[in-house]
């Protein structure tokens, strides 16, 4: 795996490295601020990700499941708790965005 983040954050991160490392640490300190694990606040973020119908967060975090172990089945399961909350078309969407890194 490159380095380099794909898509407009790594775009970001290159251009504007000071504001890349201010996001960072804002991210690391909402990560630290409770009790869930690494992997619980991965399939969180995927969840919120699929709820904010954004594609290219959906694509970053199943990638960084899959490079953490997280297996495929769970985040489709993930994918599929959708239905209830947001409907049939957001978890169809989601389930195709997760496919698209297979």
């Amino acid at each position: 795996m490159s380095d380099k983040m794909p898509g407009a954050a790594g775009d970001l991160a290159e251009e504007l490295p000071h504001v890349w490392n201010a996001y960072q640490m804002l991210g690391r300190a909402a990560a630290d601020c409770g009790p869930l694990s690494d992997r619980e606040r991965r399939l969180v973020k995927l969840a919120l990700s699929i709820g904010a119908g954004s594609e290219g967060a959906v694509h970053s975090h199943t990638r960084r499941a899959k490079t953490e172990g997280i297996e495929k089945e769970e985040l489709m399961q993930v994918a599929m708790l959708a239905i209830g909350p947001l409907g049939l078309p957001r978890a169809v969407a989601a389930k195709t965005w997760i496919e698209d890194l297979d």
